[in-house]
């Protein structure tokens, strides 16, 4: 076996002192190094990061995250980075796998799996989560970087191909999305003002609109999201890419929230000819036509979200999609059908999922 790659932890931080001292708490043991990036605490954050062993570098903002993170690339000197954001955890049953799957890897790219929590404020229920994969390690010293002012990520130099990304089965637990921390950061016109100075570049990037959706679309302002995630399409398109999966969550999202159904069926079979693997898009066609009163078809929607599952991450997932959500709706159609006895075993099944949660949610992280 090969010697354990160094590790170097870097992070950004303003004012982190209610969640820092749980995320180094996860890194103990792991990382080597940590550089940490302060914008301008005046709470108790660098005294925590200190006592933890960190290196903290003052930064005066810029209104850039892709900055200040690349500005803490060039003070590491681990052989990986790791990138984790104040309100993030690595999963406390997983992250022993990380040393063995850098010291085997030929990879320049670990993606691991993200759990983004929604809801009022920790404790979370485990049931109200997001997961998608995302790259948060990488070698140091590839020239690899971050770009966007905001909702930055790492830059891959031409090089850098398919091949040298893997993913790991190690999660982080992200609580960045709760209501309590995004109220206390006052997160969503920060980073709307944010990703305003970059759509005024005329050479932006087509997920600026795509963010300004989500944005808008989490402050309930549908229409502008409806706005926003269609031009994120259109400029996808017209860059000859295919857009990504996400963006058709999103638009499917909204029209359902908005009960535009008239728009979201049949136009969401084709988006779904897109990314036939992508759970969510089955859901979202399967509940459509749930409310059209075609019980038959619904039916046969969440049943391939049953046979698909929970687990591709490579797309932006709703937790319960492929299974304790699918197995309710599966039952309410089958009851529409008069199918009683089976309808009853659907909601067993959804029980069981649901219990397992419970069950999650009763642990510590």
């Amino acid at each position: 076996m090969n010697a354990f790659p160094t590790i170097t932890l870097c992070m950004i931080v303003k004012d982190e002192a209610h969640c820092i001292n749980s995320c180094l708490e996860s890194v103990k043991g792991l990382a080597g190094e940590i550089i940490i990036v302060d914008t301008g605490s005046s709470d108790q954050t660098i005294e925590i990061c200190e006592n933890h062993g960190a290196k903290v570098y003052s930064y005066k903002w810029k209104d850039d995250f892709a900055d200040a993170r690349n500005y803490g690339l060039s003070l590491s000197t681990g052989d990986w980075i790791l990138w984790l954001d104040a309100d993030e955890e690595l999963d406390a049953t997983t992250k022993s796998k990380i040393p063995e799957a850098l010291a085997n890897t030929n990879a320049h790219l670990l993606s691991l799996t993200v759990f983004n929590y929604y809801g009022k404020t920790i404790p979370v229920d485990k049931s109200n989560a997001y997961l998608i994969h995302q790259l948060r390690l990488f070698r140091n010293y590839k020239n690899i970087t971050f770009h966007n002012r905001i909702h930055e990520t790492p830059l891959l130099p031409a090089e850098i191909t398919e091949k040298d990304i893997e993913s790991i089965p190690v999660s982080i637990h992200h609580y960045g999305y709760l209501q309590d921390i995004v109220e206390m950061k006052q997160k969503g016109q920060r980073n709307i003002n944010l990703l305003e100075q970059e759509l005024s570049d005329s050479t932006h990037s087509p997920w600026i609109e795509y963010h300004l959706a989500s944005e808008t679309y989490r402050q309930g302002k549908y229409q502008q999201a409806f706005h926003f995630v269609n031009q994120s399409i259109l400029l996808f398109l017209q860059q000859s890419q295919k857009p990504p999966s996400l963006l058709y969550k999103l638009k499917y999202a909204i029209l359902i929230e908005t009960d535009s159904l008239d728009g979201a069926w049949p136009s969401i079979e084709k988006a779904i000819l897109l990314y036939p693997d992508y759970v969510d898009l089955h859901f979202y066609k399967g509940y459509i036509l749930y409310k059209m009163k075609n019980y038959t078809e619904a039916l046969q929607a969440f049943e391939k979200c049953l046979e698909l599952g929970d687990h591709h991450t490579k797309h932006l997932i709703l937790k319960g999609m492929g299974s304790f959500k699918a197995w309710k709706y599966k039952g309410l159609c089958l009851e529409q059908l008069g199918m009683m006895d089976e309808a009853h075993e659907a909601y067993l099944y959804e029980k069981e999922y649901k219990d397992k949660l419970e069950l999650e949610n009763n642990t510590s992280i």
